[in-house]
């Protein structure tokens, strides 16, 4: 049977991933949250003109010219406005943050100043409307600041919450089941072990990357290689209604690989079965009813890289976010062979050359069970199927490795 394209696979990975229902969160609780509709400003930024500096708030006429004596009238601070109005001849004191005066264009710094008792002196030149952040400066009062699908980190927060929103609408986060199968397998911290034991390490990095692109995940446990443990297991996690399955082992075709049969008994039609990705091979793809089903090869490295080219977009789209990962373009760091039909995502390193040009170059191993190189990688050095050699300076792409 042939093996299917990576982007024919991602496409029918994602095909019906429309985007969950809607919530409402408080803003304290937004951080990685994917907005499900436009958030639109409910107040100006500022509401009024308000003061950039610590100084003096006057007419500009009345510092024209210089030195110039103002009589101090009142005083305005963040949170205290003062209430009268600047007059000609007349100053009051102002604070960073406060309300400007009626009648005051200017914001005179205090270092540009002298003060004796209630009369200002103005010594130094400032144009008219400086140190003055007007009304709506930041952001008008009904503005679309941010869009429907944009993920809320720190700085969009700070957006969404001076906007004045307590709340914001998101998309419900996917819940992720995570299945690990294999009678090699132990949890860590288990000290001395039989030669014949596996720690097991793939739930952990596939719960990191899902749970970094917005999911909730739970572990389901290990499962030892049996047709019948493995099919209680996959009707347990569809009896818990998770909107992910996703499953670490016994995807190949070996006689423990009991995944693929355990899944059809179980209902699940898989669509995706064997792909032309090195490394990953194995992967499968289906789905029951509303619960989809990631079946990912046991190799640790292959786990990781499936779980970034498949996972990640799939938990961003049920969420109404971009799913699409962004590469990058680079020039390679080193020479590498002739690729064959399958796309190769090779663990690599990012340097720069002296003219600052991005340079990619591969680990020298590349085996999908050495968890030290995916460590040591920052990137994945895309060769497309049956590329030619690269020599040192090629152009390539690559993408950035996450979580």
């Amino acid at each position: 049977m042939a093996l299917m394209p990576v982007d024919d696979a991602l496409a029918l990975i994602l095909a019906d991933a429309a985007p969950l229902p809607e919530e409402t969160v408080d803003i304290a609780q937004a951080h990685g949250r994917v907005l499900s509709r436009d958030l639109v400003a409910r107040r100006s930024q500022p509401v009024a003109d308000m003061s950039a500096m610590d100084g003096y708030a006057v007419r500009a006429v009345d510092i024209a010219n210089l030195p110039a004596r103002l009589t101090m009238i009142g005083e305005s601070a963040a949170g205290r406005p003062f209430s009268g109005t600047v007059l000609p001849g007349t100053a009051a004191r102002i604070f960073t943050g406060a309300l400007v005066p009626e009648g005051a264009d200017t914001v005179v710094i205090q270092e540009n100043t002298t003060r004796d008792g209630d009369v200002v002196e103005v010594v130094n030149e400032t144009a008219p409307g400086r140190n003055i952040r007007k009304a709506g400066f930041d952001f008008m009062a009904g503005t679309a600041l941010l869009p429907a699908g944009h993920r809320l980190d720190a700085r969009s927060v700070m957006l969404a919450a001076a906007a004045d929103h307590g709340t914001v609408s998101v998309r419900r986060r996917p819940s992720v089941a995570i299945l690990q199968t294999g009678d090699e397998l132990v949890r860590p911290g288990g000290g001395a072990a039989s030669p014949a034991a596996v720690v097991v390490s793939n739930v952990y990095g596939v719960a990191s990357l899902a749970r970094d692109a917005g999911a909730e995940v739970v572990d389901l446990g290990l499962v030892g290689d049996s047709l019948e443990a493995t099919r209680a297991a996959v009707r347990g996690a569809v009896e818990g209604g998770f909107d992910i399955l996703v499953t670490s082992g016994g995807a190949s075709v070996g006689e423990h690989d009991l995944m693929a049969p355990a899944l059809k008994a179980e209902g699940v039609g898989l669509s995706v079965h064997k792909i032309a990705l090195r490394p990953g091979k194995p992967l499968m793809f289906g789905q029951r009813e509303a619960m989809r089903v990631l079946g990912l090869p046991g190799n640790p490295v292959s786990a990781y890289v499936c779980s970034l080219l498949f996972l990640v977009p799939l938990i961003r789209a049920l969420q109404g976010a971009p799913a699409a990962l962004e590469s990058f373009d680079a020039r390679l760091g080193a020479e590498v062979k002739a690729n064959d039909h399958r796309r190769d995502y090779m663990r690599a390193t990012l340097s720069h050359s002296a003219d600052g040009t991005r340079m990619v170059a591969p680990l020298a191993v590349q085996d999908s069970g050495m968890l030290s190189a995916l460590a040591e990688a920052d990137c994945l050095l895309i060769r497309e199927a049956d590329a030619p050699t690269g020599r040192v300076g090629d152009p390539c792409k690559a993408l950035p490795l996450l979580g």
